[in-house]
């Protein structure tokens, strides 16, 4: 409400207030007009005080949440710097380590290949001095026997240069496979052949006979390589007196072989490392061998398409099967 002069002219805001009153039996009525342009000049300056105080609370809560973005950026930045750290120094870490197994792997590659290379060695020489002793026609006996002795430890070393190569061509992928169609029992009878020349006393090998309807479309080589691995490692854990069998069934489409023995077994252990390249088991080092046929026959089966796995009780003896298809693809 404004206020009025008898001009025309107007004042500041005012306040007004109406009070009847009754005097002398009159009735009156009491104004007050009180001017209240200071009361709202303070209430204007209070309303832009409150306008200003809430335009900087904006701005302040704006700045506020900026800053938080930045440090969340900032936080995700160090997040993932950390994390990068982190895989670096696993890598370094998984870098070290297997540097590490790798050269334990070397060394104990080198005392193995000495030692296995060493002992037949020994053998031929050995053989080869004592073969210009015996010069008499009636030592031809002894002479056949150290002969024998020499051919059988070239065709062992032999055996380990061909596993080295193998492995050579398999890492490189150089391997070439080498597929016919051939008669199951020709493989089985070579084989047997072979390690019926390796039996000790008492042994004795069975296999199947009427398998003559078999025949696979396959590497004949590898699979004669194969039986032949386990069917000597069969034999060489296994003392006199025990029989190895080896079982075969086919179907439509794979033939599974079971080479079975009553050995010396493979502790619980040291199984789940039995395929592992350069692996012997604690019970069977001090047999010759190189810890690699295993290896060797276990890829060149998967590359053809089949699978090797066994069952082994310590002193009771083990059994390896072999599933492949009857057609490589």
């Amino acid at each position: 409400m404004y206020g009025a002069h008898k001009d025309g002219s107007t004042f500041p805001p005012v306040e007004a207030g109406l009070n009847p009153l009754e005097i002398g039996g009159e009735s009156f009525i009491m104004t007050l007009i009180i001017d209240i342009s200071i009361r709202k000049q303070q209430e204007l300056e209070l309303l832009e005080l409150n306008n200003e105080l809430e335009r900087k609370v904006n701005e302040r809560t704006t700045e506020l949440s900026n800053t938080v973005e930045e440090l969340k950026i900032v936080n995700v930045e160090r997040d993932e710097e950390i994390k990068k750290r982190i895989d670096a120094q696993n890598k370094i870490s998984n870098a070290l380590k297997k540097e590490k197994e790798l050269n334990e792997l070397k060394t104990k590659f080198l005392s193995l290949v000495s030692h296995e290379f060493k002992t037949p060695l020994s053998g031929i020489l050995t053989s080869s001095m004592l073969l210009s002793k015996y010069k008499l026609t009636e030592q031809q006996e002894r002479r056949d026997k150290h002969i024998k002795t020499i051919s059988d430890k070239v065709h062992y070393l032999n055996n380990i240069l061909n596993d080295f190569l193998s492995i050579e061509k398999l890492e490189t992928g150089k391997m070439n496979y080498k597929l016919t169609t051939f008669k199951l029992s020709k493989v089985v009878n070579e084989v047997v052949y072979n390690a019926n020349m390796l039996l000790k006393d008492g042994q004795k090998i069975n296999y199947p006979e009427n398998i003559d309807d078999y025949s696979m479309h396959q590497d004949e080589k590898i699979l004669e390589l194969a039986l032949s691995n386990l069917v000597h490692n069969a034999i060489k854990y296994s003392s006199e007196n025990t029989i190895v069998d080896i079982m075969i069934k086919q179907d439509d489409t794979h033939t599974t072989f079971d080479i079975k023995d009553n050995g010396i077994g493979i502790p619980e252990k040291d199984q789940k490392s039995i395929f592992n390249r350069y692996f012997r088991a604690e019970n069977a080092l001090l047999e010759q061998g190189t810890g690699i046929g295993l290896n060797i026959v276990k890829s060149h089966l998967e590359n053809l398409g089949g699978t090797i796995s066994f069952k082994s009780e310590e002193n009771k003896g083990s059994i390896f099967t072999i599933i492949i298809k009857n057609k490589a693809e």
